[in-house]
């Protein structure tokens, strides 16, 4: 099988479960978890819990916010280097206009990544919630038509990469980081 048969394939299944044309509970729950990866929002997010957190969770938004800042430039640069347009399709207007490579997903990967840092950092009721919230918003971004189905798992695998990568070099870049700004930031 070369390449060319695998994208077809590839193009086939994640056509079967697409869902953002037909209107219905499935496509709104798809929709929610298709926008619930996007990377403005755990960005906002992370940055104001961590105004109001104890250290122990302030901790953990300060390593995800740097690991999935760390991410997105990982992703980008293999975006641009692919250069895999995404499927055609209506929904999803923002990523096709910002961004209209799909290779890999950027959702996928940050969730994954987020889950990843959650497994080392968060209480265990956290873990569970983001183990089974990264494949539905990786699933979703195909559902919705904006990726395909080896977009979303390379990106899961590329977020996974990342993640522990991160974790591993977290320790000594968070003595760095409280040396160099002067105070600790958990």
């Amino acid at each position: 099988m070369n390449l060319r048969s695998l994208l077809e394939l590839d193009a086939r299944f994640s056509a079967q479960m697409r869902v953002a044309e037909k209107p219905g509970m499935l496509r709104n729950i798809a929709a929610f978890l298709a926008h619930s990866g996007d990377s403005w929002f755990w960005a906002l997010a992370l940055i104001l819990l961590w105004f109001f957190s104890n250290p122990v969770w302030k901790q953990w938004e300060v390593v995800e916010f740097f690991g999935i800042l760390g991410l997105a430039g990982v992703v980008l640069a293999i975006k641009f280097l692919v250069r895999r347009e995404r499927p055609q399709g209506e929904w999803g207007g923002i990523y096709r206009n910002t961004d209209p490579h799909s290779f890999p997903s950027g959702h996928a990967a940050r969730a994954f990544l987020i889950a990843v840092v959650g497994a080392a950092l968060a209480p265990l009721w956290l873990i569970i919630l983001l183990w089974v919230w990264a494949p539905l918003v990786s699933l979703a971004r195909v559902a919705m038509g904006v990726h395909y189905l080896s977009d979303v798992i390379a990106g899961a695998i590329l977020g996974i990469i990342v993640g522990v990568i991160g974790l591993q070099i977290y320790p000594p870049m968070a003595a760095w980081l409280t040396a160099w700004i002067g105070f600790p930031l958990w």
